[in-house]
């Protein structure tokens, strides 16, 4: 990797770089998307993806990649404190829609194209601001913001819909858009481009499966304060009393927690980081993935579908939720536990 990449102003004199992108990731999901797009021809002849600095899951996400073939014309260059700022021109792929330094740029900015790519959950919350009243404010669906992260917010979500008007902007997502949003997304403007994860597909297995039947996908939910973290222990000590459990952590779980789990019987914690649609695509016939809901469940049902590997989403008990987890995100995250989702191809 090299630290300078063509189309990014890092106070070097380039000359315009005519059909290149920039691609800012801050997660291995976003990266292996950003991959994926550029595979897909959605950002042009040369892409340059750039992660953002000292995040472990990204760098060893970035090294698996690089045992890989990356298609023709994409770039991995070294990892960056801050967001780059592409020249005029340049098309701009983030995931985080919602960060203010993202929104922050698009502001200061001139982009040629914005292309959106997955980052969880918070994808579909995009769409759905992106159709809703012209003045609706960007921000997340957690949290509370003050008048000047709502002012910014409002402001990214105008230029996101003149971006989709003047036909500048493109979400390209692997996730069960509902048929409706998708319309209505597409009725602003925005391209909508679904995909399967076609490149990583064609790559050759490099990690080894784990030799555990049973793989459980492990979750944020408890760290974000959705869940109680006494049921979910529970239930894994329920599956791991019943036969060895392969257990891949969320990138997001708390190290403490993670100590936990391994202490329940049976279950084997493995190293987590690298997305699990890059870990676990080896799985064989006679294995089975477990997960609460989650943006992984529909990708890896993708993947393992011909491997003859059931994906299973576990439905969350109504005791296990706190009082912090509201009925929108409750349905919001219903629409990854079955694969009838009513959603919209590309």
């Amino acid at each position: 990797m090299n630290g300078s990449s063509p189309g990014v102003e890092d106070g070097r004199d380039h000359a315009r770089d005519q059909g290149s992108a920039i691609a800012w990731v801050e997660s291995p999901l976003q990266m292996l998307c950003a991959v994926e797009a550029h595979h897909a021809g959605l950002l042009g002849a040369r892409s340059h993806l750039v992660p953002r600095a000292s995040l472990r899951p990204l760098a060893a996400t970035g090294r698996e990649l690089g045992r890989l073939t990356l298609p023709p014309g994409l770039e991995l260059t070294a990892a960056r404190p801050d967001m780059p700022r592409p020249r005029r021109g340049v098309t701009w792929v983030v995931g985080d829609a919602f960060s203010g330094k993202v929104q922050f740029r698009w502001l200061t900015g001139r982009p040629g194209r914005i292309v959106i790519v997955d980052d969880g959950l918070a994808t579909i919350r995009l769409l759905e601001l992106l159709v809703g009243h012209v003045g609706t404010p960007l921000l997340r669906a957690r949290g509370k913001a003050g008048r000047l992260r709502t002012a910014l917010g409002a402001a990214a979500g105008l230029r996101l819909r003149a971006a989709a008007r003047s036909g500048r902007l493109s979400i390209f997502t692997a996730l069960p858009v509902p048929a409706d949003l998708a319309k209505a997304v597409r009725a602003r403007g925005a391209e909508l481009v679904t995909h399967d994860f076609a490149w990583l597909r064609s790559q050759p297995l490099r990690v080894p499966r784990p030799k555990e039947l049973t793989v459980v996908l492990g979750t944020s939910l408890v760290r974000n304060g959705l869940i109680h973290r006494d049921h979910y222990l529970g239930w894994l000590a329920a599956l791991g009393s019943a036969g060895p459990v392969a257990y891949f952590p969320h990138r997001r779980e708390d190290p403490h927690d993670l100590v936990r789990v391994g202490e329940q019987p049976g279950i084997t914690v493995y190293g987590g980081g690298v997305p699990a649609e890059m870990t676990l695509r080896g799985l064989a016939a006679g294995q089975r993935v477990l997960s609460l809901p989650s943006t992984a469940v529909t990708s890896l049902r993708v993947l393992l579908s011909a491997r003859g590997v059931p994906v299973e989403t576990v439905d969350v008990p109504d005791e296990w939720w706190t009082g912090e987890a509201a009925p929108s995100l409750r349905s919001h995250l219903s629409m990854f536990a079955h694969h009838d989702t009513g959603a919209t191809g590309a």
